[in-house]
C-alpha cells in the first residue's frame, strides 16, 4: 500500500542536513550551554550560531532571538508578556478570530485576568478586515496580534498593513509566523514587526523548539522563571541539539525558497483542481489566490470529515481534518465557522498541507482516492440520498 504524507502543516520530516547537524550535538558535545568550562562553551558557541542562522532568516539581529520550547510557548509569552509589560498603556488587546488557539486560549485567560480583548472578523476567505482593526484600536490598545498565514486554511493575512496601524497608535505588533516561515519572506525590520513567533518542527525542524523574535527596546514579562538563561528572559537548561537543529532547518527553507514554493503550489493547484472538478458539491476553503503555497482546504457536503480521514488513511494518505492541536475536539474548526460556514459543512472538511517531497503521482492518486472514498461514504448517508 502507498504511503504518503500531506500533513506537513502539522508537522514535517527532519531532513537528512538537520539530522546530520545535530547528532553531534546528541552523542559528543553534551556540555551544558550555561557552563563556563570547554565542553560548555563549545555548546554555548553552538547556540548561538543558530541564534544567528535564525535572525538571518527574518532579517533580525541575533541579540532579538530567544529560544522557547515550540511556538505556543512562543505565542504565550508574546501576548501575557506584551500584555502586563504594556499595563501601564493600557489593557486592551487585539486578535482576530481564526489564530491558533495559542493565542485564543491565552487571549480568553488574560480576559478573566482583567483585560479586555477584541477578536477582529475575517471576510469569507478568511482575510483580515483592516477596517476592522482601525476601528478597534483605541489609545489603550496594548498590543495587535495578527498571523501572518493561517494554519488551517492557508490564507496569508496583511502583516505590513496592519503592523502600520498598531505603530500609528502606539501598540505593539505581534505575528505567529509558525505556517508562513519558508513559504513567504519574512522581514522584521522591513514590515515593522515587534515580535515573531516560530516552531521548528514546520520547516523540517525536530520538535520540542521554537523561537520568538523580540525587537530590541521592547520589554516583556517573563513566561518562565529560572535560571539566567537566554539572557535571564527565559529560565531553563537549552535544548541544545534541537537549537542546532533548527538554525539548520531555517538556514535551508529560506535558502530556495522561490523556486521550491513555485513546485509546491503547482501540486496544490492541480490537487485542488481535481478535487473540485471531479467531485460535486465541493468546495475550497481559504482564498483561492493569496495562500500558502501548500495549503489545500476543501469541504465536502454530506460527508463527515473524521470518516473521510479515516478511509483515507486506510489507503495510505495522511491528512487532517482540521488543526492538529484540536484533533481531540469534536467540535467544528473555528476557523471555518468565522469565514461563515455552517456546522455541517466545516464537520465535512479536510486540510492536505504539501511539501516539496510530494510528487505529481502522489497528488493523482490523492485525487482518485478521494473520489472513491466520497462515492462509498455519500452512499451511505442519508442526508446524500434525500
Amino acid at each position: 500500500m502507498k504511503r504518503i504524507y500531506m500533513d506537513n502543516a502539522a508537522t514535517t520530516r527532519i531532513t537528512e542536513p538537520v539530522l546530520e547537524a545535530m547528532l553531534p550535538y546528541l552523542t559528543n558535545v553534551y556540555g551544558n550551554p550555561s557552563s563556563v568550562h570547554a565542553f560548555g562553551r563549545e555548546a554555548r558557541k553552538a547556540v548561538e550560531t543558530a541564534r544567528r542562522q535564525v535572525a538571518a532568516a527574518i532579517n533580525a539581529q541575533p541579540s532579538e532571538i530567544y529560544f522557547t520550547g515550540c511556538g505556543t510557548e512562543a505565542d504565550n509569552w508574546a501576548l501575557r508578556g506584551a500584555a502586563y509589560a504594556k499595563n501601564a498603556k493600557g489593557k486592551h488587546i487585539i486578535t482576530t478570530q481564526i489564530e491558533h488557539h495559542a493565542i485564543l486560549h491565552t487571549a480568553e485567560q488574560l480576559e478573566k485576568e482583567g483585560f479586555e480583548v477584541t477578536y477582529l472578523p475575517v471576510d469569507e476567505h478568511g482575510s483580515v478586515d483592516l477596517e476592522a482593526l482601525k476601528r478597534a484600536i483605541r489609545p489603550d490598545t496594548a498590543i495587535v496580534s495578527i498571523m501572518a498565514a493561517n494554519n488551517e486554511i492557508g490564507t496569508i493575512q496583511p502583516i505590513r498593513e496592519a503592523a502600520a496601524i498598531a505603530k500609528e497608535h502606539g501598540a505593539l505588533f505581534h505575528t505567529d509566523a509558525v505556517q508562513a516561515i519558508g513559504c513567504e519572506k519574512i522581514d522584521v525590520k522591513d514590515m515593522k514587526i515587534d515580535l515573531l513567533s516560530l516552531s521548528g518542527h514546520k520547516f523540517h525542524g525536530p520538535k520540542g523548539v521554537g523561537v520568538l523574535y523580540v525587537r530590541s527596546g521592547v520589554r516583556l514579562e517573563r513566561l518562565i522563571q529560572g535560571g539566567a538563561q537566554e539572557r535571564t528572559q527565559r529560565g531553563g537548561t537549552e535544548n541544545l541539539a534541537s537549537i542546532v537543529g533548527m538554525g539548520k532547518a531555517i538556514e535551508i527553507a529560506v535558502s530556495n525558497m522561490e523556486e521550491r514554493n513555485a513546485y509546491i503550489a503547482s501540486l496544490r493547484d492541480r490537487l485542488i483542481n481535481g478535487l473540485l472538478e471531479r467531485i460535486p458539491e465541493t468546495r475550497l476553503n481559504g482564498h483561492p489566490t493569496n495562500r500558502l503555497s501548500g495549503n489545500a482546504n476543501v469541504s465536502v457536503r454530506y460527508i463527515e470529515g473524521e470518516s473521510l480521514l479515516l478511509s483515507l488513511d486506510m489507503k495510505g494518505i495522511a491528512a487532517s481534518s482540521g488543526s492538529a492541536c484540536t484533533s481531540g475536539s469534536l467540535d467544528p474548526s473555528h476557523v471555518l465557522l468565522a469565514i461563515g460556514l455552517s456546522h455541517e459543512i466545516a464537520h465535512g472538511s479536510m486540510r492536505f498541507s504539501l511539501n516539496e517531497e510530494n510528487t505529481i503521482e502522489e497528488v493523482d492518486y490523492t485525487i482518485d482516492t478521494m473520489v472513491e472514498v466520497v462515492e462509498r461514504l455519500r452512499a451511505m448517508s442519508p442526508l446524500y440520498a434525500r
